[in-house]
């Protein structure tokens, strides 16, 4: 799938990897993920695209966030809006789609090929747009979950498809629960 001589981009949609693996019952070992982009071809860069709800005092998330800022990954974030649904239920919206396709379409000039980790089919648009630019797209999601995390048309539209069931053979591990132990542990 990858040439060694290619220039390659990852592009990740943190949200929807996040639902993504949490569905698959994993965690991503981002530092191993790094790693078998590196081995596989000329890596140019990582980007992590997130959310953030700035004015809570602690945030989950921030500890990844700082990890990756540290460890090779350019972390694009925004604020989050926060809003009160019509039951009267607090949601919070962080969409990055736009950020994400802005960043990919200026750095088109640079990399020959792009890995999108998102199954969100507002990327189609993205993905056609990136060929028409001579790049190969290869989308990243999965198909294995009772409800497939990839849009049809997205993934119709990509080079190629990777599913991260089969990816995470290599950069996954169980999921942790609050108490410390693993997922696999509380079953046994």
């Amino acid at each position: 799938m990858f040439d060694p001589r290619e220039k390659v981009v990852l592009f990740i949609d943190g949200a929807n990897l996040y639902a993504t693996s949490r569905a698959l019952g994993i965690d991503i070992d981002y530092k191993r993920l790094l790693g078998e982009f590196h081995a596989q071809s000329y890596l140019l860069r990582a980007y992590y695209y997130t959310a953030l709800v700035e004015d809570q005092e602690y945030s989950s998330i921030r500890p990844l966030i700082d990890w990756l800022d540290y460890n090779g990954y350019t972390v694009v974030t925004k604020p989050a809006k926060e809003f009160t649904d019509a039951q009267g239920r607090r949601k919070v919206k962080g969409n990055m789609d736009i950020e994400l396709t802005i960043d990919a379409m200026e750095m088109a000039p640079h990399y020959d090929h792009l890995v999108l980790f998102s199954g969100d089919g507002d990327f189609t648009a993205l993905v056609a747009a990136l060929q028409r630019r001579g790049k190969k797209v290869t989308v990243a999601s999965t198909l294995t979950t009772a409800t497939p995390m990839i849009s049809d048309d997205l993934r119709r539209q990509a080079d190629h498809f990777l599913d991260i069931a089969e990816l995470a053979k290599t950069v996954g591990r169980a999921q942790v629960d609050r108490t410390g132990s693993s997922r696999e542990d509380a079953h046994n």
